[in-house]
């Protein structure tokens, strides 16, 4: 887990490995950048801890990490705290007491930091417009833009883009590219070559070192591309999208799908510990386990696996002109009527919504799930543990451990 130092003589704080020497007794510790904004202090100009990556640590409740990941899903955008605590089952004032508690600050104060940051990121990498900015990261006007980087970063945003440094701004052939913080170690090869082997056809390829899809955004057609940074801070994410607004929350979910917001750490110190697991861990530490831009995707790619590409082409949208082997889109929900799937010769569509139980929990988020439909999971067990295994030995760890059995 990132923890970030702020020194109490200046009023600032600072990423790990920052070359400012404070005296111990001046410095505070925080897990999270939002917890130290919420206390008075800035970010270091030096340093800028906004681009690094700072997911929800393991040890925080189920209850907390269900509402962290409501408000990275926009609900705070425009909601307020009572519509959050409704969603997750608790009032207002227990959930900011949960929220005080195990992150520092209450759910509106991380919404808002989370946005400047993610706002900062697009002043130092793009070159789009202040008003696209102030848009593409959730800010429902230009006035609280302003207001919102003024009490966070001290400064305009328009002095903030005057600070940035030549090597900052990306440049993309066409697209929009932006920098994806990740943690220390963490395993790209491994998570890239997961994704690969199980791409929807049309949908996603793993080509030239690069994860894309397509994507759709009130049903316009879009391409994501994902690829090593030129260090191992970060991804860059390369995205071609009919417009910016709310691009905030298209980077979260590719932050989910290749599991950016989770820190494997804790996991893998209490699976390295196993007399089987334990070299597998000792060899990818920073391996994790990749979400699901779609949970629909991952019921029907498990269901009608052997017909996937015709569903694809059969429901979803077409997209000419893409290079490689992007087609489609994904079909939505709706598109998956009896009439339209009885064409295509599915005889019994019922089965397309049923749940796959553990494999669709894998994917969206349970560290408890155990995918064992998973032909390599299979595969890795049978070879491993001949006698079989029972995967309860490893809980509360399950998919992170059936993640390492996968990619061995």
């Amino acid at each position: 887990m990132t923890v970030y130092s702020a020194v109490a003589t200046t009023g600032i704080y600072c990423r790990p490995g920052c070359g400012s020497r404070p005296l111990a007794e001046n410095i505070r510790l925080y897990g999270h950048a939002g917890a130290a904004e919420a206390d008075g202090f800035r970010a270091c100009l030096r340093c800028r801890p906004y681009r690094v990556a700072g997911p929800v640590s393991a040890d925080v409740p189920r209850l907390v990490c269900a509402a962290w990941q409501l408000i990275i899903s926009g609900v705070l955008d425009g909601g307020t705290e009572a519509a959050l605590a409704e969603r997750v089952g608790v009032s207002p004032r227990h959930l900011r007491r949960l929220f005080l508690k195990h992150l520092g600050a209450s759910p509106d104060q991380l919404a808002r930091s989370r946005r400047a940051h993610f706002a900062r990121r697009l002043l130092d990498d793009t070159d789009l417009t202040v008003l696209d900015i102030a848009f593409a990261s959730g800010f429902g006007s230009l006035r609280q833009f302003n207001r919102t980087m003024r009490e966070i970063f001290h400064a305009a945003p328009g002095e903030l883009r005057d600070r940035r440094h030549r090597a900052d701004r990306l440049v993309a052939d066409g697209g929009l590219a932006l920098r994806l913080p990740v943690l220390p170690g963490y395993d790209w090869p491994a998570v890239r070559s997961y994704l690969g082997a199980r791409a929807i056809p049309g949908v996603e390829e793993v080509r030239d070192g690069a994860y894309r899809r397509t994507v759709s955004l009130d049903g316009a057609p879009g391409v994501l591309e994902v690829r090593a940074g030129r260090d191992p801070g970060h991804l860059v994410l390369t995205a071609h999208l009919p417009y910016w607004e709310g691009l905030i929350h298209v980077v979260d979910q590719v932050g989910r799908l290749l599991g950016l917001d989770t820190d494997p750490a804790p996991g893998a110190a209490a699976l390295g510990a196993d007399p089987v697991l334990g070299p597998l861990v000792a060899s990818r530490p920073g391996l994790t386990v990749p979400g699901a831009w779609n949970p629909l995707e991952i019921v029907v790619a498990r269901v009608a696996a052997d017909g996937l590409a015709t569903l694809v082409r059969g429901l979803g949208t077409a997209v000419p002109g893409l290079p490689g082997g992007l087609t489609h889109v994904f079909p939505d929900a709706a598109a998956f009527t009896e009439a339209e799937l009885e064409a295509l010769g599915f005889a019994r569509p019922a089965d397309l919504t049923a749940q796959t139980g553990s494999d669709l929990a894998f994917r969206t988020g349970d560290p408890e799930a155990w995918p064992a439909s998973d032909p390599s999971l299979h595969a890795a067990v049978a070879r491993l543990f001949p006698g079989g295994v029972d995967p309860e030995r490893w809980r509360p760890w399950q998919a992170l451990a059936a993640m390492h059995l996968m990619t061995c």
